[in-house]
């Protein structure tokens, strides 16, 4: 493998730049709002769906569930009607400055962190608000379960974290702290979860006495990782629009084609067909059951958290053992640009170039959820997606460089 020294002039440039970035966690504020999403179109994980007739199911699930939460159409079935006529469309997050887990679907009145730059104001980034434990959309099932929860989580508790968050929240900070306990920021995220609940619920004059909210918050211990996936997108979108540069600026899967973006081509997508995450999963079902790679959570590890940093969470190092590869404690060493001094003595090697992944034949590797392909069953396990090289070659051809 190719020496981590070894670096672009451009990818240089762009990781000088990501360095800078200081992503805060400044508000709350629905995609309308943000940026006058129309209520008609939805958003999802991942690259741009072919056509209609390919769209998983479980994100087609989540756009049926949101368009009722909507009240743009009555029921289920006249949302999925009205999806498949072209009446609501569908189109990538990330498009949006926004990311979203799983199959989880952004619709125009949801509230919606908002995580932005200090550095550099524009560079502003959107999650929905993590749906915990309960009936949560990012799990891709059609019920009014899940309709009902989205109306709690988008109206009380969305209130409560607003009116918790008194000041801007630094967020490199809470995950330096995050993964010194144990957490890798994405698959293991209890620590952060927790970190962050306290700041909030420490601005609230009476704390949060409510028995169910209170239940809620101890039970979801995912809390955490839709502000950390706006804040990882945040800063690696500090290092986009360098000329030559191949610094990874989007990476997620639609549970069809898994894709990617750089720096030197900004909103052009880079994709592939999708396998499904190699795991264990918790329901006795056969394993073509698994849905292929789903979700923005990508952006983690594109990144450099995540499974790219897995050994500083021996929880989720121990839980996913039999799926690692080989190499997986010395990828990083040798896909990214080099160490992020935010993170302290952790040592932690960030910003994911195409460059090196073609030189040295090898992706990034995700720690994903595994949803049923059926759309029924929901989250089935949890799972590695050895992200294919071929996306990071298709972006070099395209940028024509060395």
């Amino acid at each position: 493998m190719t020496d981590i020294a070894r670096l672009h002039p451009a990818d240089q440039k762009a990781f000088d730049q990501l360095l800078k970035a200081i992503p805060v966690w400044d508000g709350i504020e629905t995609a309308t709002e943000a940026f006058g999403l129309d209520s008609k179109v939805l958003l999802h994980a991942g690259p741009p769906f072919e056509s209609i007739g390919t769209i998983s199911k479980p994100i087609l699930n989540s756009a049926c569930v949101a368009a009722v939460f909507e009240g743009t159409a009555k029921d289920f079935e006249q949302a999925e009607a009205m999806i498949k006529a072209g009446e609501i469309l569908l189109k990538p997050a990330q498009d949006y400055s926004t990311v979203t887990p799983l199959a989880a679907v952004v619709s125009a009145s949801m509230p919606m962190h908002r995580v932005r730059d200090i550095n550099n104001p524009k560079n502003c980034i959107y999650a929905p608000i993590n749906g915990g434990s309960r009936p949560a959309m990012r799990l891709g099932l059609r019920s009014m379960a899940v309709v009902d929860h989205m109306h709690w989580l988008n109206d009380y508790f969305a209130d409560l974290l607003a009116a918790g968050l008194t000041q801007q929240i630094e967020m490199i900070p809470l995950a330096t702290a995050a993964l010194r306990q144990g957490d890798d920021c994405h698959g293991r995220t209890p620590v952060g979860t927790k970190l962050l609940m306290d700041i909030i619920e420490g601005n609230i004059a009476s704390g949060i006495i409510d028995t169910d909210t209170r239940k809620f918050i101890d039970t979801s211990a995912s809390i955490f990782l839709n502000l950390w996936m706006a804040s990882s997108k945040c800063i690696m979108m500090s290092g986009s629009g360098v000329p030559e540069s191949s610094l990874i600026t989007a990476a997620a899967g639609n549970g069809v084609d898994t894709g990617i973006q750089i720096s030197a081509l900004p909103g052009q997508w880079f994709q592939a067909a999708a396998t499904a995450p190699i795991g264990r999963f918790d329901i006795d079902l056969p394993i073509d059951r698994g849905l292929p790679a789903i979700g923005d959570s990508a952006v983690v590890e594109g990144l450099g958290l995540g499974a790219m940093a897995i050994h500083l969470s021996p929880a989720q190092e121990t839980n996913l053992a039999d799926f690692l590869p080989d190499d997986y404690r010395t990828r990083a060493k040798h896909l990214m640009c080099g160490v992020h001094p935010g993170f302290g003595d952790l040592n932690c090697n960030l910003g994911l170039t195409a460059r090196k992944v073609t030189d040295n034949h090898r992706g990034p590797i995700i720690g994903l959820g595994i949803l049923d392909i059926t759309g029924e069953k929901g989250r089935l396990g949890g799972g590695i997606y050895d992200m294919p090289v071929t996306v990071f070659v298709d972006a070099m051809q395209a940028l024509g460089v060395q």
